[in-house]
């Protein structure tokens, strides 16, 4: 199958970002959101964001502006039915996932190949939920999307190969690199990257070391680029209890436990990044660490 349009459901962060990517690929986009005003900053900052690749001669301005114009935004789920592949990029709860799927499958096309970039979720039970589970896989990217190379494609039990082979011609596209993950929780890059930032917090939690010593020793001692609690702050402390919670769950392991620090951060709203205040806390000139 050669995929020629695709659909994004949800103009976040990573929706956002899988928009500006596909469209510099030459894809025709339809990026949904409930909220127009989430669509018309999700397209201020993919120009914003393309400016910068402009700048730094990655990309022309031609390309910007054509890439901008293959993007169209619309607050009605319905409009993305005609698509030939549409990727889930909404909040990370199976709830909210399965609601958007089941609107969905009256509209879609036969030939429509259905995703999600879930981090974490069981691809197999989404799929399990739609008319097509042959035609549904995981296409999880990393943040930041225009940045981060890799992508993991997720395999549920029923994917067949030609949904998959289409997808992996997506990535390949894209410039990126595909990591094919089984179907467990969490899959490849979560499974060992959160217990580490959940270690992390452990060892904040039991006073080991401060925000500042465990980010700069994980940084200068394991060459790090982020340290984990700087990490866990920029992908959004509710994200990192949320795949702490699915590794908790789906394995019935004691040693995926989500710290209990962790947890009191969410409960707080101190998201990380998003909300101005996590691990550190950003409202001033400089991050200073806020235990």
């Amino acid at each position: 199958m050669d995929i020629k349009t695709i659909g994004i459901v949800g103009a976040g962060q990573m929706g956002n970002g899988i928009a500006h990517v596909m469209a510099l690929a030459g894809y025709d986009i339809v990026l949904n959101d409930i909220s127009q005003d989430a669509l018309d900053t999700a397209m201020a900052l993919m120009a914003k964001n393309m400016e910068r690749q402009v700048s730094r001669g990655k990309i022309t301005q031609d390309d910007q502006s054509q890439a901008l114009q293959r993007i169209k935004t619309t607050p009605n789920l319905i409009e993305l039915g005609t698509v030939d592949l549409i990727i889930e990029a909404a909040t990370e709860r199976e709830s909210v996932k399965q609601a958007i799927f089941e609107d969905l499958l009256p509209h879609l096309e036969p030939h429509t190949i259905l995703t999600s970039n879930t981090s974490s979720i069981s691809i197999t039970r989404l799929a399990s939920r739609t008319d097509r589970p042959e035609k549904f896989m995981g296409f999880h990217f990393m943040n930041p999307v225009p940045v981060m190379q890799l992508v993991e494609l997720i395999r549920g039990i029923a994917t067949d190969e030609p949904t998959f082979a289409a997808c992996k011609k997506v990535v390949d596209r894209l410039g990126k690199t595909a990591a094919s993950a089984e179907d467990f929780p969490a899959f490849i890059v979560n499974r060992i990257l959160m217990p580490m930032i959940n270690e992390a917090v452990y060892t904040l939690y039991e006073g080991v070391g401060s925000v500042q010593s465990i980010d700069s020793s994980m940084k200068l001692g394991a060459n790090h680029p982020m340290g984990p609690l700087e990490l866990a702050d920029f992908i959004g402390l509710d994200t990192c209890l949320a795949i702490m919670n699915v590794l908790h769950d789906g394995l019935a392991d004691t040693k995926y436990r989500p710290c209990p620090l962790l947890t009191k951060y969410v409960e707080a709203g101190w998201l990380g990044r998003k909300t101005d205040r996590g691990f550190y806390d950003y409202r001033g000139d400089t991050p200073v660490p806020t235990r």
